[in-house]
């Protein structure tokens, strides 16, 4: 099994380490050429230049890969990017582009891999790096991380993850005993496990599988578009792709409150309450009408990341105002 050792820029790393414990963050490369493809669940090892030392500073798992607008990756993620704020990001990726134009609108994309349950460790807990790393590689390298260096770094940083979370090493010196006994025993073998998307894997996720277009409209501008939970995630929904449609904002608005659904035959609906109430909606109901002649909405081309049956059905019979 492959873990992937990045070069990380500081302030990032510094940015998130300063902050409580992340469900997921962004790491950003300036531009979308070129960006990685690592599977689902690699670790992904953060390691500094060689100006700080070239420790490996902490850790996560790839759960997402997908190229975004910048400031559509400021919207999803926000301070998960590593910045404070927009314009802080924004600046930090002219800086490291070749052109080193500030453009504040953000409408250049920039590649992004979503990394899930993060761990930053203080200084004291820096892990030395891969002896066999040289200091001229740029992005970053792959490891077998059940032999050698591989194998070294991901035992101590599951050491150093283990006590942080813990709490018991934020001060002092790591204890390096938990590496001499058993550490197979301990951290078990190395195995790729699917890492639950968050709420900003979640929208990029859905966006990327919905070809970036409404389910229901097919409108492509991406500022008016939305992804919707079905069953929402504080009634027990998860910010899982089957549980999410792409939807344009005011779809997204009218599916939260039940004034329009989508049953399990993948067809849209709207109530009969939203002409009552509010005197309107035709536009919405030619939409109807248009989708149940051309045989329903526009769906995800992997079956496997079609909105889940049941949960259509919850939405149509607990959430739908028919």
């Amino acid at each position: 099994m492959n873990g992937y050792v990045a070069i990380t820029d500081f302030e990032w790393y510094s940015f998130l380490r300063s902050r409580p414990r992340w469900e997921e963050v962004n790491f950003w490369q300036p531009s979308a050429h070129g960006l990685l493809d690592p599977p689902t669940g690699m670790p992904f090892f953060f390691k500094l230049r060689s100006e700080h030392g070239s420790p490996i500073v902490g850790f996560g798992h790839f759960s997402w890969r997908t190229r975004l607008p910048a400031w559509m990756a400021w919207e999803t993620f926000g301070d998960g990017n590593g910045a404070p704020d927009r314009p802080s990001m924004l600046t930090r990726i002219a800086r490291l582009r070749k052109d080193n134009q500030i453009d504040l609108t953000g409408k250049y994309e920039i590649g992004c891999l979503v990394l899930a349950d993060p761990v930053f460790f203080p200084e004291p807990l820096w892990v030395k790096p891969p002896a066999d790393m040289s200091p001229n590689v740029q992005r970053g390298k792959g490891y077998d991380i059940a032999v050698g260096e591989g194998r070294r770094i991901y035992l101590e940083c599951a050491a150093r993850a283990l006590e942080l979370r813990g709490g018991t090493a934020h001060t002092g010196q790591p204890d390096d005993s938990l590496l001499h006994e058993e550490p197979a025993e301990r951290y078990g073998k190395p195995v790729l496990t699917r890492p639950r998307l968050g709420q900003g894997g979640f929208r990029v996720a859905v966006a990327d599988v919905y070809g970036r277009q409404c389910a229901v409209s097919t409108e492509h501008s991406l500022p008016a578009l939305e992804a919707a939970h079905i069953r929402p995630y504080a009634e027990g929904g998860g910010h899982d792709i089957p549980n999410g449609l792409f939807l344009r904002a005011d779809i997204h608005r009218l599916f939260d409150q039940g004034f329009v659904t989508v049953t399990p035959d993948y067809q849209f609906r709207v109530s009969r309450r939203l002409q009552d109430e509010y005197e309107n909606g035709r536009i919405y109901y030619e939409l109807e009408e248009r989708l149940r002649r051309s045989g329903g909405i526009h769906l995800p081309e992997d079956a496997d990341n079609r909105p889940a049956l049941e949960l259509l059905k919850w939405h149509s019979s607990e959430r739908f105002v028919a």
